[in-house]
């Protein structure tokens, strides 16, 4: 859970322990926060005293009040600017003026809340600034570690999503304009196209969301004793219906129970891509095996399949972000480009290795080996 600091400088003792109190187990939650934020709640009773604790803490929030007994709060705001903090400050007075606003407001304060406030008008006004924090800090570790991926990302979405969405537009304009007669049942592909092609846009969007929590170090493991091959087997029932669409049989030829203390997210994401690239990248009749051995702190998974296989060139790429090989073979198969991008990142956190072996018109194998993180410092960060 992370914590904010929130400094309130006001001269009444009131104002300093209500504030404490309507704050101090307040929490702030968002779907596009990854935790809980909560408050560590400071204070000071002039401004010179706030001062001191602005330079030595470096809250995130400062709640201040502009009549003080030393030093005017607008001082402090100017003391703020000039040192460049990244804070944000509200001020609570009972004294508001224009005049005052207005030089606020110059000076970067964010908010007014007018004395005597509500612990509604407090708790609102600090969740508001709070997502405001997150999102500035997202944006500036995005900016600072992840030009390239946003370049990337929107280069993705321009392209990758352009023509789906074209496509359905235009099967959706046919069938309002009634272009093949009232019969439903001659609309059938049209929106059976349309739905493959909501589903590629689906996985592209989860794919970028993995890919970005990765690459910016966000995301939290959660390590437990994981039964592995109980996620290959829900992988592949997942794959099932539309393994059975391309006639590819899978096979796991591994029946004993294999644990692990891992993250079951990234198995799971690891074991998705591998199982449906070797199904999509199949020939009609093929098959797919998945192998599981576990000796001491190593896993190793290989999932080998009868496809298209892969030239020497390729193998090379097939990692890099946002690379889909482009054939005659291929030119049909959907895909974000990031599926074997994020399985290498994650099989780096476990500092284990993947080895493909491959030759065209014959298939692919992917040989992953995991070393359980007990034996393994993981590292998110890059």
């Amino acid at each position: 859970m992370a914590t904010y600091k929130i400094l309130i400088i006001d001269d009444e003792p009131g104002i300093r322990e209500g504030t404490k109190r309507i704050l101090q187990n307040f929490k702030v939650d968002y779907p596009f926060m990854d935790e809980q934020i909560d408050f560590q709640v400071l204070e000071a009773g002039t401004g010179k005293s706030g001062i001191e604790i602005i330079d030595r803490e470096l809250p995130e929030i400062l709640l201040l009040d502009n009549k003080l007994p030393d030093i005017q709060g607008v001082e402090v705001l100017e003391y703020v600017k000039s040192k460049h903090y990244d804070i944000i400050v509200v001020m609570i007075t009972s004294y508001a003026s224009l005049e005052l606003a207005v030089k606020a407001t110059r000076d970067g304060a964010f908010d007014f809340i007018p004395k005597p406030f509500t612990p509604q008008e407090i708790r609102a006004s600090v969740e508001n600034i709070t997502k405001q924090i997150f999102l500035k800090r997202m944006t500036q570790t995005l900016n600072n570690t992840g030009k390239q991926i946003r370049f990337q990302f929107l280069s993705v979405l321009s392209h990758e999503l352009k023509a789906p969405l074209n496509a359905i537009d235009g099967y959706l304009k046919m069938i309002k304009e009634r272009q093949f007669g009232n019969n439903v049942d001659a609309y059938d592909e049209m929106l059976d196209r349309s739905m493959e092609r909501i589903k590629g846009m689906r996985q592209l969007i989860l794919d970028l969301l993995d890919l970005t929590k990765i690459e910016t170090g966000k995301p939290t493991q959660k390590l437990e004793t994981v039964n592995i091959r109980k996620i290959v087997q829900m992988a592949v029932d997942t794959i099932r219906p539309y393994a059975i669409q391309k006639d590819v049989d899978v096979y796991i030829n591994s029946r004993e129970s294999i644990d692990m203390k891992a993250d079951p997210g990234e198995i799971e994401i690891i074991m998705n891509n591998l199982i449906s690239n070797a199904v999509k990248y199949n020939r009609t009749g093929g098959r797919v095996d998945i192998f599981l051995e576990k000796k001491e702190d190593k896993l190793k998974i290989t999932v080998s399949d009868t496809g298209i296989g892969l030239k020497l060139e390729d193998k090379e790429k097939i990692f890099d972000d946002f690379v889909r090989i482009k054939s005659s073979q291929t030119r049909e198969v959907t895909g974000s480009g990031l599926g074997l991008s994020i399985v290498k990142k994650i099989v780096d956190m476990y500092q284990g290795s993947i080895d493909v072996q491959s030759e065209p018109d014959k298939g692919t194998s992917f040989i992953i080996t995991l070393i359980e993180p007990e034996n393994n410092i993981l590292n998110h960060s890059k």
